[in-house]
């Protein structure tokens, strides 16, 4: 005698095949463009040749990654990297918790949303909009920033040819496109602090001040620790386009980062085989910072990305 079984997950998969369809677009895109390319992983460890092709190509070990770290420049590279991120990351992050947590507290409907679209505006302003700004503003001759230096009685400044400012030029432009978008995040998370809570710390006798810093701050501290966690687990990567469109011959000793030495080195001069095994070394890089933030964030805290 036959019987016949139903498989649960294949029923729960059935009756919500809606969301399941429109979940496989971006999985699909994740796997064509995330996974399927870590093939090529194994050009850092070949001497690549367009005529034998990936596999046919030899294998040389690890000689491309003994040739970066022996180029008197790597170290460099690596410092300017770790430097920018560290930087944009204590500089930006606090940002976009104070402005949501002010946008929350504001009781005008109108006034705020006026200036959450001013704040998230800037955040889709292109990259190359946005450097070609900074340069009309911080133009020697016309710029309206070197216009008011010079009518306070100070000389004129050349912002992108000073090294020592590339960074702050960099971090706080950073800042000031993308806080709005973070911010928004933290306003979602802040929107399911429960009520209760903050009627009872009224009841008590509570300031706005307490009650932000012991109801508000701990409910939205989860979201706080997942999106530092991530912001960790980035060390290794600053945004090419924006470094790249910045830099000039003067800055070069403190704006050239991993990923436009992989470009210029690696790309320009077509050794696949050397770019491919810096990315692989910024990437190690990247999972053992993202491990380690998770491991702390979970022996500190209940909250961890897995």
């Amino acid at each position: 005698m036959h019987v016949k079984t139903s498989n649960p997950v294949l029923k729960k998969i059935k009756r919500s095949r809606q969301l399941y369809l429109l979940l496989l677009i971006p999985l699909i895109w994740l796997i064509v463009f995330c996974y399927v390319p870590m093939y090529g992983v194994v050009l850092a460890f070949k001497q690549y040749n367009v005529n034998d092709g990936i596999m046919g190509s030899p294998w040389i070990g690890l000689k491309m990654f003994e040739q970066f770290f022996s180029s008197p420049s790597s170290w460099t590279i690596i410092k300017n990297t770790i430097l920018i991120n560290l930087y944009s990351l204590v500089a930006s992050f606090p940002f976009s918790i104070i402005l949501a947590v002010a946008l929350n507290e504001i009781r005008s409907i109108h006034f705020k949303k006026t200036v959450q679209m001013v704040t998230y505006a800037p955040y889709f302003i292109s990259t190359v909009v946005l450097v070609g700004l900074l340069m009309q503003l911080m133009d020697t001759r016309n710029g309206i920033i070197n216009k008011i230096i010079t009518l306070l009685g100070g000389s004129a400044i050349d912002f992108f040819a000073k090294p020592e400012l590339f960074s702050s030029i960099y971090v706080w432009s950073g800042v000031w496109q993308t806080t709005g978008f973070y911010a928004v995040i933290y306003i979602s998370a802040l929107a399911g602090v429960s009520r209760e809570l903050q009627e009872a710390a009224i009841i008590d006798g509570a300031s706005r001040c307490k009650r932000i810093w012991h109801v508000d701050l701990p409910c939205i501290m989860p979201t706080i620790i997942i999106l530092l966690i991530l912001n960790i687990g980035s060390i290794m990567n600053v945004g090419f386009e924006k470094i790249y469109l910045m830099q000039n011959s003067c800055n070069l000793s403190t704006s050239e980062v991993l990923s436009t030495y992989v470009y210029k080195v690696g790309l320009i001069n077509s050794d696949y085989s050397f770019s491919t095994a810096v990315n692989l070394f910024s990437s190690i890089i990247n999972m053992i910072m993202l491990a380690l933030a998770n491991i702390a964030s979970r022996k500190f805290s209940d909250t961890s990305l897995w």
